[in-house]
């Protein structure tokens, strides 16, 4: 792909925010992705919402946006819509598929209706988090089961839980990042993520990775920080299983209409080798752990090429067809 770097303008890489992974975002996707815009000679500027106001963008000529947030504020439509008012094209998904895949439970919701498979769950919403409510749940699901804040990304706030003891705890810990409360029955399996790029029928899924967390416990620690986490890309599974999981992968981005890019995460069951879909992630990490820059290199295109290839793409609800 041939791409005109002048043509792309002043463009602001949104970085930090006020959301739970702040951190994250400031300190290495958004980082990683300046450096790699730079390399390629893109006129390419850190901007923080958190420190700036966004009309600001506007006021100093920005062309284009490259959303490297994380969580609330950054990939669940607010963001998107606010530039949408401004007229900045930005990378990802639009407003709508951004703000359904931010919630899991509307995600589950469309994936059910397009006979997509996901795990087994309850909803707990605030009136549902009485001591009651909670230990019906393992009757419904079994044990173990995952409890987890639904509009949270990076495992933040999540508990597998084993016993009816952790319970209350569980729920007390997902409630502090979301007054809602999704419990989610457990799968016990092989953990894999699959990412997607592009939109519409074009979009192309790319290879599958599979995740070796120390325990099975993939949480924040592994997931950015640790160095005992295994990724493997090939994800070695057998062809027919590496092509389903792409083909769910694809049928799940889809659906939510999701574009530009977004990663899946799946659930190899094995007990029988049925595949799992967990949640859509619209604006996926960009650090040197993370899994979408592992498996494009494993297709043969590199942080900078994938950087400036989203970039490329970026566009406005209105003109995205």
């Amino acid at each position: 792909m041939n791409i005109d770097v002048q043509a792309l303008g002043k463009v602001a890489v949104l970085m930090g925010g006020r959301s739970a992974e702040r951190v994250v975002s400031l300190t290495m996707s958004g980082p990683g992705v300046l450096a790699a815009l730079r390399s390629q000679g893109v006129d390419a500027q850190a901007f923080d919402p958190a420190e700036r106001e966004l009309s600001e963008l506007k006021r100093d000529g920005y062309a284009r946006a490259f959303i490297a947030l994380h969580g609330r504020h950054g990939e669940d439509g607010t963001v998107q819509g606010a530039l949408e008012l401004l007229g900045i094209p930005y990378t990802g998904s639009g407003v709508m598929a951004s703000a359904i895949a931010m919630d899991k439970v509307m995600t589950k919701k469309v994936w059910l209706a397009e006979g997509l498979p996901t795990p087994r769950w309850q909803w707990l919403a605030p009136d549902r988090q009485s001591r009651e409510d909670i230990v019906a749940v393992p009757d419904a699901l079994g044990l173990p089961l995952i409890v987890k804040p639904p509009r949270e990304g990076s495992s933040i706030g999540i508990t597998k839980v084993s016993g009816y003891s952790q319970l209350q705890d569980a729920v007390k810990l997902a409630a502090q990042y979301d007054p809602d409360v999704l419990c989610e029955e457990f799968i016990d399996g092989i953990e894999l993520t699959c990412p997607v790029l592009g939109r519409g029928m074009t979009a192309r899924a790319l290879p599958v990775v599979r995740i070796d967390a120390p325990g099975g416990n993939y949480d924040f620690e592994h997931k950015y920080y640790s160095e005992d986490t295994g990724y493997r890309c090939p994800s070695g599974l057998d062809a027919a299983e590496e092509a389903e999981v792409q083909r769910l992968t694809l049928a799940a981005y889809r659906a939510l209409d999701c574009r530009g890019w977004g990663r899946a995460d799946l659930m190899l069951r094995a007990s029988d080798r049925r595949i799992f879909l967990l949640e859509m992630n619209t604006s996926p990490g960009m650090t040197g752990h993370s899994l979408v820059p592992i498996s494009a290199k494993a297709a043969g295109i590199s942080y900078e090429q994938l950087c400036l290839g989203l970039l490329a793409e970026a566009r406005l609800d209105a003109d995205r067809h």
